[in-house]
């Protein structure tokens, strides 16, 4: 069961593809700044999580609007996600958790997804500018979208 609220969010130290190269995406970055939307994704390159990262990539600006950052994470490679994103015009930050140690720290483990291996679980938490989880939903499958009503309406409450 993915990490309760009221939990100090785990730190993390991913990488994401760039136009200029690798870059390192910490989530302590944002502490003392910025709320984060941390989402957890399957796998690049599959309807579910296109249909999801697309739709939440044109709302990125009302999540800038409750002063919010949005990082994606799934077990894909940083290349993989770049080319996934490049196709599919995704904009928000994609964070590659290649070695699934951040999907452990999260409790968002999904094993053996379609019988290819682990992946992560598809899931979203807010966590506020002093690292703390506001928000914590794993869904019942990986074909279940976030509840990102009540993802804006958390969010609504840090302001």
């Amino acid at each position: 069961m993915a990490i309760s609220v009221g939990s100090k969010a785990p730190d993390f130290t991913l990488k994401s593809k760039k136009a200029s190269g690798l870059v390192d995406i910490k989530l302590s970055d944002n502490f003392g700044k910025k709320n984060t939307v941390l989402l957890f994704f399957p796998a690049a390159f599959t309807g579910v999580c296109t249909t999801e990262l697309c739709q939440m990539s044109s709302n990125l600006d009302g999540y800038s609007g409750l002063n919010a950052d949005v990082i994606a994470v799934s077990v894909d490679t940083p290349f993989a996600q770049e080319a996934w994103a490049q196709k599919e015009k995704i904009t928000l930050t994609l964070a590659s958790d290649l070695n699934k140690e951040v999907i452990k720290k999260y409790d968002v483990v999904f094993p053996m997804l379609a019988g290819v291996g682990d992946t992560a679980a598809r899931a979203a938490f807010v966590i506020d500018k002093n690292g703390v989880v506001q928000y914590s939903e794993q869904t019942p499958t990986p074909k279940d979208l976030p509840n990102f009503d009540k993802v804006k309406e958390a969010l609504g409450k840090l302001k």
